[in-house]
Parts: structure tokens; C-alpha cells; sequence
């Protein structure tokens, strides 16, 4: 016992460490920069096969990668300069152009496999959708700053973030993509109960959104075709069942050590998106056990770091910038637990990326500016920084008139 107080001690210092000369939190800075390291080296590794079979340039992927690593850094830069004042002034534009972004998609989206999700921009494509999160729940931490009062005590404060999220949820389904509504879903819910939703209101959406997820699998071929594929996917290997099969046999290559990087057999056209969506398979064959264990590892002491984040904010009395930590929080431990657990057969297959690790580049974008908010976050914090409000013009004074 002493032992394990000993090293929870440790770890609860690590997390609670406000270093006074530092302007920044390093830690997360360092996490960021190794899962952005761990993500190029396993790119690299298991896109060289299908780079090499649609281009016949198996670096394509890598350098498009370190092009959108690169950039993403810079927009970084940028966005660690902005206070969060400005992002809660220009929340609802945010917002509006989230939705606008997901209207346009689905009249000059670019399709692949039978999903409109994408915008061609010259060589580039653009999911929009990776940041039509990012953008809602800047609205919504901004909205629940706003109307805290209304949001706790009145049901119809709760009931309009609702209905912007069924908007929302609406227009990605059209593309159509259901892994990202059930992550801004779960995310929004996540923030409206830190806010102090009251439990009955809460429970009783989560009961119509788990009714209405079940209505659009059943009612959808291909989906109930991933489920029940999911339940028994050796009962049609190649098949509903392939994707699943091939990654579960990954798994079982990589044991606890895995074979060595860049011997996986299964990223060698076998397993179907092993760069993006299923590269943590590549990486459990690659690596092993320990190898994805220290990934997750690393993502979830990000997560925990920007819930933490998110507890001081609230404690100093800057309520959005606490619910946006706690959004970011809870949208990076969310979606990295759908990754893994699809690629292990823990639940349906969803067309979701781990964050910093998948090949993407709007994914990647997104996720560092998050990250540099979270970053801008911390600053405020430990330097106690507030916009200046615009000076008030001074009335001009009275001459005092002095009667003889």
C-alpha cells in the first residue's frame, strides 16, 4: 500500500504541477509532439503498400502527412496567440459556418464509398466535418457560459442546445456519418452535464438518443449488416465480417511485442484502410501489446490533463474556457476508445481516426488547433491574463463655479 500511495502521489503531483517560471504546460506540449512522432513513424509503416499500389510512390502518404503535420504546427502557432475572449466573440460565426460547411458537402462534396464527406480544395481535400466539431463545441461551451442559470433550472435552455445538435446531427447523417454523431452527441451530453443539467432532462435525452441510434441501425441495411457482422465476424470472413477479421488477426500476430516495425503482413493489401482508420491494427502487430498500450497510455494522460485543465478554468471563475477544456477532453478520449475498440472488435466498426496517430489531414488540423487552445487555456491560467475591456470615454468634467 505504501507503494501505490507512493506512485499515485507521484501522479497526482504530475498533473497538479504549476511550474511558476514556465509560461506553458510542457507536459502536454511533450505528449502532443510524441503522439505526433509515434503517428508519422506508423504512417509511414503502413502506407508504403497501398501508396505504392495507387501511385507507385509508396512515400506518397508519408509526405503528404509530414506536409499536414507541418502545417497544422504552423495554424498552431497562430492560434496560440489568439486570447479566448476572441473565440468566445466569434463562437456563433463559428458555428453558423459549421453548418454552412455541412450544407455545401452535400452539394460539391467529393464521394468515396458511397460517402459525401469531402471538399476538394485544389490538391487538398477537407472533411468538414472534423471541424464543424471543433466549431459546435465552441458554441456550446460559449452557450453554457451564457446561459448557465437557464440551461440548470429551465428546460428550455436545454432543449435549444439540443435542437442545434439535432441540426447538426441531421446533416452528417446525410453525408452519411454516423461515427460522428455519436461523438459530438456523446461530447455535447458530456458538457451539458458539467454545466449542471438537471439528471431527468438528461437521462431522458440519452434515452432518445440511444432509441434513435437503434432506429437508424436497424433501419439501415448496411448497418445492421456492420453489427451483426460485428457479433460473428467469422461467419462471413471475406465478407461483412473481412475488415474485422483481418484486424483481429493483426492483433493476434503482434502478441505482446509484436512482430518489428514494418513487418506487419496484414497492412500488405490485406487489411482495407490500415493507414487511417485501422492503423492501431498495424500498430498491435507491429508493436504488440505494449506498443498500442503506450499509445493509449499517452492519449488518455492527454485527456486527463485537459479535464484537469478544465477544473481550474471553472475554479477561476472562466466558465468557457473550462467547457471547452472539458469538451476537447472528453472528444479526444471518446473518439481514441471508438478507434481502438472497433479495431479490436470491442464494438461496430466505425470510420473514425485515433487523433494524432491517423492519417488525415483535416483530422490532424483540427485536433492541433484544439490542442493549442488547450494550450492558450493553460497560458491564461497561470499568468491570470483578461482582455482589456475598451476604455470608456470620461465624461468631460464640470468647472466648478466658485459664487463671490
Amino acid at each position: 500500500m505504501p507503494v501505490r500511495d507512493g506512485v499515485m502521489t507521484r501522479v497526482r503531483h504530475w498533473y497538479h504541477q504549476q511550474q511558476s517560471v514556465l509560461l506553458y504546460d510542457r507536459q502536454l506540449l511533450l505528449i502532443m509532439l510524441a503522439l505526433a512522432a509515434i503517428g508519422i513513424v506508423m504512417v509511414s509503416s503502413a502506407s508504403m503498400p497501398v501508396g505504392e499500389r495507387l501511385t507507385g510512390n509508396p512515400f506518397y502518404f508519408v509526405i503528404r502527412h509530414g506536409l499536414y503535420l507541418a502545417f497544422s504546427m504552423v495554424v498552431a502557432m497562430a492560434v496560440l496567440t489568439q486570447p479566448m475572449s476572441r473565440w468566445e466573440a466569434i463562437n456563433g460565426w463559428l458555428c453558423l459556418a459549421a453548418i454552412v460547411m455541412l450544407v455545401a458537402v452535400l452539394f460539391v462534396g467529393h464521394t468515396v464509398n458511397a460517402a459525401t464527406r469531402w471538399i476538394r480544395i485544389g490538391p487538398m481535400t477537407l472533411q468538414v466535418a472534423e471541424f464543424a466539431k471543433l466549431f459546435f463545441f465552441i458554441f456550446l461551451a460559449s452557450y453554457l457560459h451564457r446561459r448557465h442559470d437557464e440551461v440548470r433550472k429551465n428546460i428550455k435552455g436545454f432543449l435549444k442546445a439540443l435542437a442545434l445538435l439535432g441540426l447538426i446531427s441531421m446533416l452528417l447523417l446525410a453525408q452519411p456519418d454516423l461515427g460522428t454523431v455519436v461523438v459530438v452527441a456523446m461530447t455535447s451530453m458530456g458538457m451539458l452535464f458539467l454545466a449542471g443539467a438537471r439528471i431527468t432532462q438528461f437521462f431522458g435525452v440519452v434515452l432518445t438518443l440511444l432509441i434513435a441510434l437503434l432506429a437508424l441501425i436497424i433501419f439501415e441495411p448496411y448497418r445492421m449488416r456492420r453489427v451483426t457482422s460485428f457479433w460473428n465476424p467469422w461467419e462471413d470472413p471475406f465478407g461483412s465480417g473481412y475488415q474485422l477479421t483481418q484486424s483481429l488477426m493483426a492483433f493476434g500476430r503482434g502478441d505482446w511485442l509484436g512482430q518489428g516495425l514494418g513487418n506487419s503482413v496484414q497492412k500488405l493489401q490485406y487489411l482495407p484502410e490500415a493507414h487511417t482508420d485501422f492503423i492501431v491494427s498495424v500498430m498491435a502487430e507491429e508493436l504488440g501489446f505494449i506498443g498500442v498500450l503506450i499509445t493509449v497510455t499517452l492519449l488518455f494522460a492527454l485527456v486527463i490533463k485537459a479535464l484537469f485543465l478544465g477544473q481550474r478554468a471553472l475554479r477561476q471563475k472562466r466558465a468557457f474556457s473550462g467547457y471547452l477544456a472539458h469538451g476537447i477532453g472528453i472528444w479526444f478520449g471518446f473518439q481514441t476508445m471508438v478507434n481502438v475498440g472497433a479495431a479490436a472488435g470491442i464494438i461496430p466498426t466505425k470510420g473514425l481516426t485515433i487523433p494524432f496517430i491517423s492519417y488525415g489531414g483535416s483530422s490532424l488540423l483540427a485536433m492541433t488547433i484544439a490542442l493549442a487552445i488547450l494550450l492558450r487555456i493553460d497560458y491564461e491560467l497561470r499568468v491570470g491574463y483578461r482582455a482589456s475591456p475598451a476604455k470608456k470615454k470620461s465624461a468631460p468634467r464640470r468647472r466648478k463655479v466658485v459664487h463671490s
